[in-house]
């Protein structure tokens, strides 16, 4: 994957702002980092779904487990 730097970032902002206009650029940038936001938003709460659905599976197999472990126990004191 190419890696942008600082010099092929000046040039990109340079043809838009050629491009946009100056008038509008700082419109466009507010727009995209909105845009942007709203996908860090929503990819994060995905993710916090994920993890919640993972630790309810762990504590079901927890429980489950100690469940196991209990019904053992009293099948060995008998």
């Amino acid at each position: 994957m190419p890696q942008i730097g600082w010099f092929e970032i000046l040039i990109i902002v340079v043809l838009s702002i050629l491009i946009i206009g100056p008038k509008d650029f700082p419109l466009i940038l507010k727009k995209i980092g909105s845009w942007i936001g709203s996908f860090k938003n929503y990819f994060s709460e995905i993710q916090n779904d994920i993890i919640d659905v993972e630790s309810t599976v762990n504590d079901e197999m927890s429980f489950e487990k100690n469940l196991k472990n209990k019904k053992d126990n009293k099948k060995e004191n008998e």
